[in-house]
């Protein structure tokens, strides 16, 4: 469901905030503004009054918001039956009918120029020799997908591709009602060497409110913050960590042992150990990072998720692009900024 939140829901804050004034941050805001003090005082009261009724706004697009949520919820069953034959078709435990494989597609393949049909048949012929095996279901599926995605092909490392081979779905499941708002992506993957889980997960949770101090900020929900999973690996096949040797010298005895210790390394891997946000709430880089970890998380949820199959054969690639060049020409006009930038930087104008 495409909303003018879209972008603003992979928002992420964290740390502390400092002690609340009397009035929101909005007011304050007001006050500060030099032409706002020009104006005579019976105009600054209406203003105020404009305020107070922006701030009810907020509120009702808060819950309006949370309402959504529910609606999602409420869809997310009527798409999985269609995600789980999805995920069955991919793994080969199904093979779809004559009907079902029907696309526009092959009525199209018979207006191309006959070079064209003849190249294509030539391919086709060596496609099927090279799978002559009747390869089952659609290898490589989500792998490909991983590798197709800029902002997925950069998480992914030469050690990650054998685990990812036996990645078999992905699913989103959101907070049910009347508990805090939240939604959780599920990796599910086939019995593997590497690791004893069937299933990855990465809770995302939200918010719906205005920021107390910042009430005329507000977008839409927010991700506030993210949980992981315990990865139980397999000896030696932890891909999240390499084996370091050194020799150290005995002061004492001059003799010389080989040590090993295991340093971090560069995983998809790591997205299941999320970093938390600081407690000062100061570390731009930790900040980054954590807004970076939410726009995955909510990028898997409203696009690879629903969309898997194009992204599989590059078609939506092309649309991300197009939204990819708007953002950063709106960027390039300063009508753009990031979320944490926005957030610390306020407004000067009323």
């Amino acid at each position: 469901m495409d909303r003018k939140n879209e972008k603003s829901e992979a928002k992420g804050k964290g740390g502390n905030k400092p002690p609340q004034s009397d009035k929101p941050e909005g007011f304050l805001q007001v006050e500060r503004t030099a032409n706002f003090q020009l104006l005579p005082k019976i105009v600054k009261r209406r203003v105020y009054a404009l305020k107070r009724l922006q701030l009810q706004s907020a509120n009702i697009e808060a819950k309006f918001y949370e309402e959504v949520h529910e609606l999602e919820r409420k869809y997310a069953g009527l798409y999985q039956p269609i995600f789980d034959k999805r995920r069955d078709i991919v793994a080969g435990a199904i093979e779809p009918t004559d009907e079902e494989c029907e696309w526009q597609s092959d009525r199209e393949e018979e207006e191309l120029a006959e070079d064209l049909q003849k190249k294509a048949a030539l391919e086709e012929k060596q496609a099927d020799s090279a799978g002559a095996d009747d390869p089952k279901g659609v290898p490589e599926f989500w792998l490909t997908i991983f590798k197709r995605v800029d902002m997925l092909a950069e998480m992914l490392q030469e050690h990650d591709e054998p685990i990812l081979k036996h990645l078999q779905d992905i699913t989103v499941k959101f907070s049910e009602p009347g508990q805090p708002m939240s939604f959780t992506l599920e990796f599910h993957f086939e019995q593997n060497s590497h690791f004893s889980n069937t299933v990855l997960t990465k809770v995302y949770k939200m918010k719906s409110e205005p920021d107390a101090e910042d009430p005329f900020s507000f977008e839409g929900p927010e991700i506030i913050d993210c949980e992981g999973c315990k990865i139980d690996w397999q000896k030696g096949k932890d891909v999240t960590v390499r084996i370091v040797k050194k020799k150290q010298k005995h002061k004492g005895r001059g003799t010389v042992r080989t040590v090993t210790k295991e340093v971090p390394q560069d995983s998809f891997f790591n997205f299941f150990s999320p970093v938390k946000a600081s407690p000062d709430g100061m570390d731009e880089d930790l900040d980054l990072t954590l807004a970076t970890d939410f726009e995955i998380g909510h990028f898997f949820r409203e696009r690879v998720i629903p969309r898997a199959v194009l992204y599989f054969t590059g078609e939506a690639l092309e649309d991300d692009e197009s939204v990819r060049r708007l953002f950063l020409l709106l960027l390039s006009q300063g009508n753009l900024g990031l979320t944490i930038v926005k957030k610390k930087k306020k407004s000067e104008n009323i």
